[in-house]
């Protein structure tokens, strides 16, 4: 007779499970980060316009034949409104029209992707026999006109939350007040160096280094207090779902390198719900626009914050819960207690 080994063929099991798992986990993170670029572009980009009603029809009209559906138009009074209205980022860009030419308005700082798209209408009126200005209202620095530190600032907001959040649940087991206080103490450090990297060191801001810092160190610990909330509520299995949210959503519908209005609607705009999103929008408001729209993220992050600390505090009354008098471990001590009792008088 043969004899089956169990344990090998479940060993076996695990493994093909484990192997199709990350294969999987390979794919979705491919996807993840592909989906939403292949169907990025400028799609109702908010973009103002000043001029007189007709002039203000006929350019509307002539862009949406240019660029079908690519601008959400928004009369302004004057050239200055509009401008203004660049600066507190209530629009990606601007035209004002004249009877001697038209001038398009652009912002780097809201996104590269954006001036490259008003450079080419600018083009188009001048094909048109106009005779246009393009003005940088909200330029980036001039030690990096691409904006290439911002861009790249997602990785380390991801990682700093998630190794800060995973280190802490490993060597601080159960000492929630201590973890948590380790993570903002991480999170305020790293936001002061990562802070002075992109402003000191390679210039891609000119802004306040302290303001950068503070929204840096927000974006950190939104993902590292959360996180830490979650295992400490669920387990490692919190420690899992933060890094899919982190790596595979948050990451990828930030918008930090474009701007979230290039993303695909609602993606985008949903991205700025998320920590990575909130913190990249906030740096991008307090380096190029002087802190103007920054509310709404930094609040966004302290929400993220406060479900965080949330959360750990549940999993602390949950444990006191389970340690209370007369419960062990889920299991009550009265009907141990009463067992004994009744072997007691069965002995007797």
């Amino acid at each position: 007779m043969g004899i089956t080994d169990k344990s090998g063929t479940k060993t076996y099991g695990m493994l093909a499970v484990t192997v199709i798992g990350l294969a999987a986990a390979v794919a979705l993170m491919l996807l993840s980060f592909l989906a939403p670029q292949f169907h990025s572009g400028p799609e109702d980009l908010p973009l103002g316009v000043a001029g007189t009603p007709s002039a203000v029809d006929r350019l509307a009209s002539a862009l949406d034949q240019r660029r079908p559906g690519a601008f959400d138009v928004t009369a302004y009074g004057s050239a200055d409104d509009v401008q203004e209205a660049i600066r507190d980022r209530e629009v990606i860009g601007g035209i004002a029209v004249a009877a001697d030419g038209a001038a398009v308005y652009t912002a780097s700082g809201a996104g590269n992707p954006y001036g490259e798209v008003l450079t080419g209408v600018a083009a188009g009126l001048e094909d048109r026999g106009s005779t246009v200005t393009v003005e940088d209202v909200a330029p980036t620095a001039d030690d990096d006109p691409s904006a290439t530190g911002l861009s790249v600032l997602a990785l380390p907001l991801a990682f700093g939350g998630m190794i800060s959040a995973a280190v802490l649940s490993f060597t601080l087991k159960k000492r929630h007040g201590l973890r948590v206080f380790g993570s903002l103490a991480f999170s305020l450090i790293a936001g002061l160096v990562i802070g002075a990297i992109l402003r000191f060191g390679f210039g891609t801001f000119d802004a306040d280094y302290w303001a950068l810092s503070g929204v840096l160190a927000l974006g950190i610990a939104a993902t590292s207090v959360f996180v830490l909330g979650l295992e400490s509520l669920i387990g490692y299995a919190g420690l899992a779902f933060g890094g899919v949210l982190t790596l595979f959503v948050s990451n990828p519908l930030s918008g930090i390198a474009t701007g979230w209005q290039w993303l695909p609607a609602p993606w985008g705009e949903f991205g700025q719900l998320l920590p990575i999103g909130a913190a990249g929008n906030a740096a991008r408001s307090v380096g190029f626009f002087d802190g103007a729209s920054v509310a709404h993220s930094v609040w966004t992050l302290v929400g993220w914050i406060v479900v965080g600390l949330g959360l750990s505090g549940l999993s602390v009354l949950k444990n006191r819960g389970d340690h209370a008098p007369g419960v062990d471990a889920g299991n009550s001590s009265v009907p141990e207690l009463e067992r004994r009792e009744h072997t007691a008088i069965s002995v007797v």
